[in-house]
């Protein structure tokens, strides 16, 4: 394989080459070290990389490879894991300088599953301080830029994977997703991101909010995909809201046709306001979408705006964080982090018992509306990626995140599968991305019908981070 760069490769092609010996784990693991080193500086998605540790894990899956005994099929293959997850030898920051600086010593759910497969930890991706925002900066590691122009966000609260993932610095990256935390990052970027039905891949400890968080993959394929969700989509006794029923394989109807299904499209959900170039290139994708065999209907999904029952949520969790803090640690949070706090300190409890209650409300029409479409596909975000180290695009008059990624977070709220799809470029050469989701437990759906897509349309990637000259 001296001709071929093993950090190119996808882990389908990596574990035939494991499985036929003509590429090993440990060479794979240092060319994703390799590429971590030639990027990082330039995108600073990774916060923390422990190269010694990982070509010690891949010496040892080499072997088991070499006995014909791997652990499964992503033995060996390199993953990332967002800093908001605790692995075992690693410290867990969180973006915040209100964190320990000590070494975790246990694994997350998420990093124990994929560490019992053989997968192989190359370190941890930033993050904003406690995943509380869309975009991807804090005051300990600073800003990740976008790999197709680093002068731009690649979105958040996953961006370090995205931008990790884009590039191929590693193969499997674990992303969060409270309000849109993984498929934000993957519409900026141009990978593929997926959030899956609430409690079908555990976490623990918990998020602030646990009831929006789901764990789930941003990765170059779908395929890639499945292949950690057979992983670390399983039951974990630790995580009180987990649930059990996982597919078997989530990649099970990958090979099925879009014959027969049944999409809703619709541009706005009838309330947001979207940049006219990413309306064009998703309404092209559902063009395209027909013509691979689904059936396209425009719609109406017949619910309002979620953002205040969203904001009286996740504003206080902030609060709820913000309290559990002394003084000294209250000055060192992301001042915008402290705004929703204190502004969700002037409402009542009975504000936050009616937003669960309109929270209710919205599931059962989502749920409803899946009685009659099997899969309802919108822009992923409204907006391009803009400035890093701002929260909403310059000049825009919007206050905060939710404003310009509206299509997110009503899925966190319904706890239901759904998936950012790349569809193509702006006129600057940036990513767009389209959104699919569906009813709950409807998981495999979602990613066959995303698979056909991508394969029809495959993407491209940026081959090195886009310098482009400031003005």
């Amino acid at each position: 394989m001296s001709d071929t760069d093993l950090g190119t490769l996808d882990a389908q092609i990596l574990n035939q080459l494991f499985e036929s010996r003509k590429a090993s784990p440990l060479e794979a693991t240092r060319a994703a070290l390799g590429r971590i080193d030639r990027f990082n500086e330039a995108v600073n998605a990774y916060v923390y990389v422990d190269a010694e540790g990982a070509e010690e894990a891949a010496k040892a899956s080499t072997r088991r490879w070499q006995q014909g005994k791997p652990l499964s099929p992503i033995d060996g293959i390199p993953v990332s894991m967002k800093d908001l997850t605790e692995v075992a030898g690693m410290p867990c920051r969180a973006g915040s300088l209100t964190s320990s600086t000590a070494l975790c010593d246990t694994d997350a759910p998420p990093a124990r599953l994929l560490r019992e497969a053989g997968a192989i930890f190359l370190g941890k991706t930033n993050t904003p301080e406690f995943g509380w925002k869309a975009v991807t900066d804090n005051r300990v590691f600073g800003a990740t830029c976008n790999p197709w122009d680093t002068r731009l966000t690649p979105g958040g609260s996953s961006g370090g994977a995205a931008a990790a993932a884009a590039l191929n610095m590693g193969v499997l990256h674990q992303g969060g997703d409270s309000g849109g935390s993984i498929r934000i990052p993957a519409a900026f970027t141009g990978v593929f991101g997926f959030k899956p039905t609430f409690g079908w891949t555990p976490q623990w400890p918990p998020a602030q909010e646990p009831t929006l968080s789901h764990l789930g993959p941003l990765t170059r394929s779908v395929r890639d995909a499945v292949s950690m969700l057979n992983v670390m989509g399983r039951y974990d006794y630790r995580d009180p809201y987990a649930t059990r029923g996982q597919p078997d394989c989530w990649g099970s109807d990958l090979n099925k046709s879009l014959v027969g299904l049944r999409i809703g499209y619709s541009a706005d959900l009838g309330y947001a306001n979207v940049d006219p170039q990413i309306a064009s290139r998703v309404k092209e994708a559902a063009h395209k979408m027909q013509a691979l065999g689904a059936e396209i209907v425009e719609v109406d999904p017949d619910f309002s705006s979620p953002l205040d029952t969203f904001r009286k949520i996740w504003f206080t969790a902030s609060l709820a964080q913000w309290q559990q803090m002394d003084q000294e640690k209250r000055d060192q949070l992301d001042p915008g982090m402290v705004a929703n706090a204190r502004e969700a300190a002037t409402w009542s409890a009975l504000d936050l018992f009616h937003a669960l209650s309109d929270r209710a409300e919205l599931t059962r029409r989502l749920e409803h509306f899946n009685q009659q479409y099997h899969l309802l596909m919108t822009p992923a975000v409204a907006v391009m990626p803009f400035d890093i180290n701002r929260e909403v695009p310059p000049g825009s008059g919007m206050r905060d995140w939710e404003e310009w990624a509206p299509f997110s977070y009503p899925f966190n709220l319904s706890q239901q599968p759904s998936a950012s799809v790349p569809c193509g470029f702006t006129d600057r050469g940036l990513p767009v991305g389209f959104q699919l989701s569906g009813g709950k437990f409807d998981d495999v759906r979602v990613l066959r019908a995303c698979h056909a897509f991508m394969e029809a349309h495959p993407p491209r990637f940026p081959s090195v981070p886009n310098l482009p000259q400031n003005t």
